[in-house]
């Protein structure tokens, strides 16, 4: 099959280095009309969530979100009740502080053992299951009385929890195209920061007028009524084709007979799964195939899913090879941190910005109770505004500035788009992260009035939102077809490092002084964020060095979309 002119004039003699995995042709800039290039490209099945309708995207995108928020707001909400437990039940400072570091732990360990699961039997059970587990956790802490509650629930809670940090996105890149999931990352990361935010405020409230307790029995109503209302409405989004016909060899899943399925001798010489996808539609276009690249093509042949089959409580693909399959999936995430450049920094700059976050969060629940402050736990909730805005404005700009980048540089890249060119729009918000890390950190030390530290929360916060959004939208571009071991990677090490941090913190703040903690974490924060230029000089080059071991452990995924 013979390529397209604008292909064949990028890919050469030697493909690997020019079309890497995330490499894709975004837009075609050769007519009067520039249009986008649907990535990845749907299937013309009806039942493709890439071809639903714009409003059953947005429910399913609603129910995820408010999951986000659910969890979010759970896992946050403890700060303000740490003072009137303190006084009812007798938990030290110290305690309290190691029962959130074990919970931090917990939500990194969490996903490596759970989204396994949510490979194997679609989204839908492990929302729901997730949400159930939750709406039992809340109705124990309501009624928690021993350190041994205490513990077990901050574990129990987080390893259920953890799901969010990673299925959410694993949901955004099941049903959006590749020009969409910036404002929709930004949408969830926006919502899960600024839910922990507000629940924490409003937890405030509720422990000030009703008492502790109360946090966590409306916590319980809130995630009981969801589960109903995840069992009867919520959709799968995991695509499983009708009739794939896979050969099993060994480990090596090839797949044949689909029209789509990638040319295996073509991806042994390397070239990317995206670069193909494209290039093998655009020389279908040129040989005279009528395909549109630019709209959703549906066969009114493929009948639609009853109502009961959308709401099955498993979908797994015929072609999987049994639960023995899971086993990979707990040790792949592991190995994709390790080997690929991409996963590794951008789960460290996750984990150093929110273990920086997660160190000012307990650093205001413990310092702004004690003189010059004196605040109750009210006041405590009540600085967490200040997080709502700072996120909310680097969210609204971080989103729109991502995609519009990118949209921008394909463009001037003849239509090309590298995943890297969506790092430029992470550079102007890296300085708003040791501003604002360092006016809380030094303002708290020298007992500043109250609106310095609340400034300093919502200046780190501008820069934290978009970051963190970018980074993983950045690696849900370049490793698609691995995206879930690749974030679950992301996700353990990023709270193992959280962990470490908040678990360091009392002894080190003692020894120190807060100002000093949290100027070494903000240091070590630039370090990180400050790479970000290596992979816009390098990055491609990363992505094609790592492409066989990337195209290895695409095979070795649950086969879904083909």
């Amino acid at each position: 099959m013979s390529l397209h002119p604008k292909v064949q004039q990028r890919a050469g003699n030697n493909s690997t280095e020019l079309w890497p995995p995330g490499t894709v042709l975004l837009e075609d800039n050769s007519g009067p009309e520039k249009k986008f290039i649907l990535q990845p490209r749907p299937s013309e099945d009806p039942n493709d969530p890439l071809n639903w309708a714009k409003w059953r995207k947005a429910i399913n995108f609603g129910f995820v979100c408010f999951y986000s928020v659910l969890v979010s707001e759970f896992i946050s909400s403890s700060g303000p009740t740490w003072t009137p437990m303190h006084k009812q039940l007798g938990f030290g400072y110290d305690m309290l502080n190691n029962a959130y570091a074990a919970g931090s732990a917990a939500l990194g360990v969490g996903s490596l053992l759970l989204i396994p699961f949510a490979l194997k039997l679609g989204r839908r059970p492990i929302y729901l299951f997730s949400t159930v587990m939750q709406f039992g956790l809340s109705i124990w802490s309501a009624r928690m009385w021993s350190v041994a509650d205490l513990m077990s629930i901050n574990l129990l809670q987080c390893l259920f929890g953890s799901l969010a940090e990673v299925i959410v996105q694993m949901t955004v890149a099941d049903v959006f195209f590749v020009h969409q999931r910036g404002r929709l990352n930004s949408t969830y990361i926006w919502l899960w920061k600024t839910a922990g935010a507000l629940g924490s405020l409003i937890a405030g409230f509720i422990t000030t007028g009703l008492g502790w307790r109360w946090v966590w029995w409306l916590n319980a109503i809130f995630f009981g009524l969801f589960s109903i209302l995840i069992a009867l409405f919520y959709e799968e989004t995991k695509y499983c084709p009708p009739a794939i016909v896979e050969q099993v060899a060994g480990n090596d899943l090839q797949p044949s007979g689909d029209s789509n399925v990638i040319d295996q001798s073509r991806q042994d010489k390397g070239l990317g799964t995206d670069a193909i996808n494209s290039t093998k539609s655009l020389g279908s276009q040129e040989q005279g195939v009528s395909e549109d690249l630019y709209a959703t093509k549906i066969d009114h042949n493929i009948p639609m899913k009853t109502w009961r089959q959308r709401l099955a409580l498993t979908t797994i693909s015929t072609t999987d090879e049994g639960f023995k399959d899971i086993l990979r999936h707990l040790y792949q995430p592991l190995v994709l941190l390790t080997t690929v450049p991409a996963v590794l920094w951008t789960a460290s700059v996750y984990g150093v910005l929110v273990a920086l976050q997660d160190v000012i969060s307990t650093c205001q629940s413990t310092f702004l109770t004690r003189p010059p402050y004196n605040f109750t736990a009210s006041g405590v909730g009540f600085m967490s505004i200040a997080k709502f805005i700072g996120l909310t404005i680097g969210s609204l700009l971080g989103g729109v500035v991502s995609d519009r980048v990118i949209i921008y540089a394909a463009r001037r890249n003849n239509g090309v788009f590298e995943p890297e060119a969506r790092l430029w729009s992470f550079i102007p918000f890296i300085l708003f992260v040791p501003a604002g890390g360092l006016m809380f950190g030094i303002g708290l030390n020298n007992g500043a009035p109250w609106p310095v530290i609340a400034v300093g929360l919502a200046l780190y916060n501008v820069g934290v939102a978009p970051i963190l959004a970018i980074t993983v939208t950045y690696l849900t571009d370049s490793y698609e077809d691995v995206v879930g071991d690749a974030l679950v990677g992301v996700t353990f090490l990023r709270n193992a490092i959280s962990a470490a941090f908040v678990f360091a913190v009392d002894p080190w703040v003692e020894a120190t002084s807060i100002k000093w903690c949290l100027v070494a974490i903000v240091l070590i924060s630039m370090f990180f964020m400050s790479l970000s230029v290596v992979f816009i000089i390098w990055g491609k080059q990363f992505r094609g060095r790592t492409a066989a071991r990337y195209q290895y452990y695409a095979r070795r995924q649950f086969r879904s979309r083909g």
